[in-house]
Parts: C-alpha cells; structure tokens; sequence
C-alpha cells in the first residue's frame, strides 16, 4: 500500500470551552540470565484485589493495508514500536545489522569489519521494534477510542500491529515517542515515561501524601483550559513527526512541522520559533539544567521524487533562548550515518544506529564515532542522571545484547550485563537505577515490547532481579527496536517499578478501569501497594516527583480527565488537577491519550500535544497539536 492510513482523528471541541487560538502559529547468556524472582506467579489468574484485568478485551483492528507493506519503521500512533513486536502475518524479516557495524570504541572492544549503514528512505528509519517498533516495525498508527465513549484503550492484535506499522512507516519517517518532561533540575524536568529514579521515598505526612514531592494540591484543583496550538496544515496526504516537547520555568516548547515553536506557559502566545530545514525524526526527553536539549532532524523537506533526506543532521537546541547552539553529521566513509535514536546525559549528546553511536560534548566536540574495526555496535542510548548503551554483537539469528553503563565524556565501559543471547532488542527503561525492558522469546504477544523488566546493579553489571510482566496482565509498553529510551505508561522510582495493569470491567454497566501496582527492584516482589483508578477511568503513570508519584487518569464519558498524586509510602491518591466535563472539553482531551501522546504535568499545569501530523480526512472545525490545561 502506498499510503497509510491517517492518523486517530482529533476530536474537535463542539462548542464551548475553546475559545480562538491566541497566537497561532503557522500553519542473556549473560553471565546466567536467573530465572524471574520468587513472588506473585504472574502467569496464574490475578488475584482479587490487585486489579488485574479479569479477562482480555477483544482487540479492536483498523483497517488492514490491501497490499502487503514492506518492513518499515515506526510508525505514528500505535505505540511506538517498542510497544511488543506485532505479530501474525508473514512478518517482514528485521534487517540484518551491518556486519561489525561500529560502536564507539571503547576500550577492550574487539575489532571487526565495519558495515556500511543501510539509509532508510523517508518514512523508514531504521526501527526495529515497536513502541510501535521499529526495525521491521515502527510505531504503528494507534487506535484511540473516539471520544465521548466509555471505556478506553484496547490493543491492536500483534499481526494488524505489524501492517498498520509498515504502511504508515512507507510515508513518514517516525520520530515520535512518548516522552514527560516538567520545570526543575533534571529530575523533575525530564521526566520521561520512565520517570527516572525520581528520589529515594519520602515520608508520608498525616494526610497520606509525601512530604518529598515538590508537586502540591491546590485549594481548588478544578482546571480550565489555558490555550490549545492549532493543528499545521499537512500537504499531499503525507504524515509528518511532530515530536518532541519540553516544558522550562519560562516556555512551553513543541516540535512542529520542521520547526519549533515556544509558548508562553499559560497563555499560549508564541514566544519564538526555530526553522528547520526538514522535519524532526527524533527529539530527546532530556533536558540539561540549563535548559539545552538534542533532536535529529532531516536535512530537507520530503518531496514525491525525494521522500527521504535520512536523520543525520544532530542539533543542541536552547530552549530558553530559541536558537539552535549547533548542528553536526557523524560519516562513515563518506557516507552521512542516519541514526535512529537521540539521548543527552550531563554534557552528553549521544546517538545511535545500526551503523554504531556517536557522542558530542554539548560544546561540539566529537566524543567519539563508529570504528570500523569494531565488530559490536551500539544501537542506541539511554540518557538522564547516567549514561547507557545497548549494543549489539552477533548476528540477527545469534544476537547478544550488552548493557553498558558508560562515561559520558570518554566512553569507557564502567559496566556490563550480557542478555541472554537471542534476545533481539532490549529498551532502556530507567538508567538511575538501571532497570531494561525487553519482549523475551517474542512471548509479549500483545505489541507491548515487553515481557520481562531486568533490575541491573549498574556498578557492578550484576543482575539484581528479573520480574515477569505478561502481556496480558499489564499495560507498560517500550519501543526497542531502534528507539531504545521509547517506554511509557510505567516509572521507575523508590527503587521500585511501577506498572499500570491492563484495563478490565469495572463496577459500572460497560465501565473499564484498572490499577498502578508496584515492584520491588531489589527482590523482584510485588510490594502490595495498588492505585485504583476509580470506576470508568484508567491510570498511567506519569513521572516521579521526590518520592511521589504522578499518574494521568483518563477520564469516562461523562467526566474530565484528572492528574493524582500518589504517596510514594501510603500510596494514598491527592488530586492535582480535574479537567472540565463539558463535552467539547473533553472530546478534545480525550482525542489524545499517554499511550501515543505527549503527557506533561508541572506545577498545577497539564500539557497535552500529538507526535504526528498529516492531511485531514474529513472537515472538522478544529484540531490540535497541542492543549494546555490549568489550575486557578
């Protein structure tokens, strides 16, 4: 099929409640992988009480492609790739890894023969897994449920994953994923599905909250809607990635298409906005503490003769300021390296690829670059407090991952864990501490990219614990396949892990809801905490704050969504925000969602924006790409 499919479509408001834009801007066999740890037998029915889904939900499928796609990469609303590798369907075969594609060389690698990059053409980064995911599949185009419905997310069924993902990756080079980021020094700014390591607890006051968390329940957390950015005009029914948003103690920062664009935080109003020669393929859910961030972009705009300029073009961007501090290629030979992923730790700038990874200091200089006598290759990074590489040895059928925490500004290996080999792709899920998400054995089977979590001591690369997390019973998802920081619906904090449970029946005629349980990293155990979601709503996790942590409920038919705090000890829920009920409000609310959207939550203020763009497929009065929720 030579066009995919458009994406959800954006419920509009119908009146009320959205008044004209003010401003708007242009249209293992690692030492001996152990077996899961002692606990909860996650593959027995859920016990009563911990809120697991009492029984799967038949998928809801799109419309499958007519013709059979090739390979692609991510694609746009489904879940990024790293979402659980579609399956059924003659699957496309992932490309095979260069041979001795280059990694950094750090010291101690083994010289091998260097393969030459593969360039994905326009729509096709090289992805691998899914979030949607990416090498075969990308992230594919998510079903969102149509606004105004009860119930919630249902997912798509593994083989329509793997078509929608290769129809859409054919007109657009996916770039999204699904990242937080909030005001603050680093911990709080970049808070990405992930959420980081968060804090260490805190201790619960005499109202069930925490007293280490910097967020605070207003007197009123009734929200009213600040502003919301227009929907840009998207020509020759093509997609386009949007990705990318960041939120500074001064502007509210969105990717557009080949720009980005600063807005005032409350008003909406634009403060500046940055070109960009071509659309952005993949943005950083990091933030350094002065507020400089990383995105790899096309150096031109797509065209029919010339769909694809590959993602080699890699720019520090000052968000404060709105300028672009610099823009750097990394070649092999003199061929420019695409590279599929994006991080930035400390002064760091580090991409990734099947080509290898290189690194830039934040100043420009070139840290270091594929070699072409490695025989390993780093496929990607994960970024935030410490620095991690997934890099690949072996070939397709005999792969070995080794998770490495590196130095930031040398590259050396400070340490290693080896996945069992056959373990294809691995997604970095917290790098403080080290907790990696990977789909073992293709058993996901639900498109999630995850079947196991792995809690790694990072200074020693020991394995601290496995906890099994099937599919069928949670609703975490990772990319994987070529973004491997691309994991959402799920923190890391308190040295624990926290997952939302898949959606089952709740109390009320057609209602859904579903819960946030915790794991212990240490033991792998369930620690007994759980977050009900309430009849009719569904949690996601949001980011850490201190010892707290933030979860979005997606709000019924009848009701506005709602952000909670939850005591990180009690795990007693406080509400920070509730969005209005009013319909027009809340069909627009809900035409997003923390599965394929952008979720950010500061200081009484939720932002909401999409990842993708593309042509209209019916006339509607208005759509968005990004809304902005607040408290009085």
């Amino acid at each position: 099929m030579t066009q995919p499919p458009p994406p959800p479509p954006q419920q509009p408001p119908q009146g009320g409640g959205f008044g004209p834009p003010q401003d708007q801007p242009p249209q293992d066999q690692p030492p001996q992988t152990p077996p899961p740890a002692a606990g909860p037998n996650l593959g027995k029915a859920p016990e009563p009480g911990y809120g697991y889904p009492q029984a799967p939900q038949a998928p809801q499928t799109p419309q499958a492609p007519q013709t059979p796609p090739p390979a692609a990469p991510q694609t746009p609303p489904t879940p990024p790739q790293g979402y659980g590798y579609p399956q059924g369907a003659p699957a496309p075969q992932p490309p095979q890894a260069p041979q001795g594609a280059p990694g950094y060389g750090y010291p101690g690698q083994q010289p091998g023969a260097y393969g030459q990059p593969q360039q994905a053409p326009y729509g096709q980064p090289g992805y691998g897994q899914q979030p949607g995911y990416g090498y075969p599949q990308q992230p594919t185009m998510p079903y969102q449920p149509q606004a105004g419905q009860p119930g919630g997310r249902k997912k798509l069924n593994a083989q329509v994953l793997i078509i929608v993902a290769a129809v859409v990756a054919i007109a657009l080079i996916i770039g999204g994923g699904v990242w937080y980021a909030s005001s603050g020094k680093d911990e709080g700014r970049q808070n990405d599905t992930a959420g980081q390591s968060g804090g260490t607890g805190g201790t619960d006051d005499d109202n069930g909250g925490t007293t280490s968390g910097k967020e605070k329940a207003p007197s009123d957390p009734s929200a009213k809607v600040l502003f919301q950015v227009p929907a840009p005009e998207v020509k020759n029914d093509s997609t386009v990635v949007v990705s990318g948003s960041w939120l500074t103690d001064k502007a509210y920062v969105k990717s557009g298409i080949a720009q980005i664009v600063g807005y005032d935080r409350d008003k909406g109003s634009q403060l500046w906005k940055l070109p960009l020669a071509g659309p952005v393929c993949q943005a950083s859910r990091h933030v350094t503490d002065d507020n400089l961030t990383a995105i790899l972009y096309q150096p031109a705009m797509p065209t029919k003769a010339d769909p694809s300029h590959g993602c080699s073009q890699i720019a520090l961007i000052d968000l404060d300021a709105g300028k672009r501090l610099w823009t750097k290629t990394v070649k092999t030979g003199d061929q420019l390296i695409n590279f599929d992923n994006i991080t930035l730790s400390g002064k760091t700038v580090a991409v990734g690829s099947t080509s290898g990874g290189a690194a830039f200091d934040v100043s420009g200089k070139l840290l270091w670059s594929p070699k072409p006598t490695d025989s390993c290759y780093d496929a990607g990074y994960g970024g935030g407090e410490k620095l991690v590489a997934v890099r690949k040895c072996g070939s397709y059928d005999q792969r070995q991952l080794h998770i490495q925490t590196i130095d930031p500004k040398s590259g050396k290996v400070i340490s290693e864990y080896k996945m069992t080999e056959g373990i294809e792709y691995a997604s970095i899920v917290s790098t403080n501490p080290l907790v990696v998400a990977a789909d073992v054995g293709d058993s996901a089977g639900d498109g999630s990219g995850i079947s196991d979590f792995f809690s790694i001591d990072s200074k020693t690369g020991k394995l601290r614990t496995r906890i099994s997390a099937p599919g069928e019973q949670f609703a975490a998802r990772c990319e994987g396949i070529t973004r491997v920081e691309a994991c959402n619906l799920l923190a890391v904090g308190n040295d624990r892990l926290y997952l939302p449970t898949e959606e089952h029946d709740g109390t009320g005629k057609y209602s859904q809801t579903n819960e946030i349980v915790a794991f212990d990293l240490a033991t792998g155990k369930q620690t007994g905490q759980r977050a009900d979601a309430g009849d009719g709503y569904t949690i996601s996790p949001l980011r850490m704050d201190g010892g707290n942590l933030i979860a979005y409920k997606r709000p019924p038919y009848d009701k506005g969504g709602q952000v909670v705090s939850i005591a990180g000890g009690s795990f007693k829920e406080t509400t920070l925000l509730q969005n209005p009920a009013n319909e027009s409000v809340r069909d627009v609310e809900t035409s997003m969602s923390p599965e394929y959207s952008e979720f950010m939550y500061a200081e009484g203020r939720l932002y909401m924006s999409k990842v993708y763009a593309s042509k209209r497929s019916t006339v509607r009065d208005k759509e968005y790409l990004a809304v902005g929720f607040g408290t009085s």
